[in-house]
């Protein structure tokens, strides 16, 4: 079994790293998630790591490293998998409603088990592909499963006018969006404790109509 106590540790750490220890109960929130990461990834092969500290930086303090982007709601995270960032940005931001997004049945089941476990009012769970899921969010957010012109394809049909899609990468990447319908907004490094790899934020922005105009 995993030694919760150096789990939160590692969590707290992290948290104070980000600048998030004013989040009451946040280490311990994550330790809980992790933890049942852990137990359900034996099972159901969740994540390809399997070291619950990896999983701290790799995946928790990843993550939360986006905090301070997340400025409205509702937030859809697109391929969600096993809630990265979803949960842990829902978590930080009980107030905004989120949606986790993912086609995999057996990552949504572990889902909606964290979502009750950890009391999240503030979270949907929805089993679908992202070709097939309509709606309009403030902010669209997913971890790099693809290229960005790739991401970028994908998912603009569910970016509100106005609204935003956040694309978290690796190292910076030199891609064509003229002909998408978002403009590509700011492009920001990311600082995750315990990992030292490139890390990036591609913000990406649908013009109102307004804005079209001018």
């Amino acid at each position: 079994m995993t030694n919760n106590s150096a789990l939160l540790s590692s969590i707290e750490w992290g948290i104070n790293q980000l600048g998030l220890e004013d989040h009451s109960g946040l280490g311990t929130q994550l330790e809980r998630f992790l933890q049942g990461l852990v137990k359900w990834n034996k099972a159901y092969n969740l994540t390809s790591i399997r070291d619950p500290q990896q999983m701290v930086s790799l995946h928790l303090m990843d993550s939360l490293a986006v905090v301070p982007f997340i400025f409205g709601g509702p937030v859809l995270d697109v391929g969600s998998g096993a809630g990265f960032p979803g949960i842990p940005l829902a978590l930080c931001y009980p107030q905004t409603q989120f949606v986790l997004l993912d086609s995999n049945g057996k990552k949504t089941r572990f889902l909606q088990q964290m979502k009750i476990e950890l009391g999240l009012s503030n979270v949907s769970i929805v089993q679908a592909r992202v070709e097939d899921y309509e709606g309009a969010f403030e902010q669209v957010i997913c971890r790099a499963f693809a290229s960005l012109a790739n991401i970028v394809t994908t998912t603009q049909h569910l970016v509100a006018e106005g609204g935003s899609l956040l694309a978290m990468k690796g190292k910076l990447e030199d891609e064509n969006l003229a002909a998408t319908a978002l403009q590509l907004a700011a492009v920001h490094s990311l600082e995750v404790p315990g990992i030292e790899a490139e890390r990036h934020l591609y913000v990406l922005r649908r013009p109102t109509h307004h804005q079209k105009d001018d």
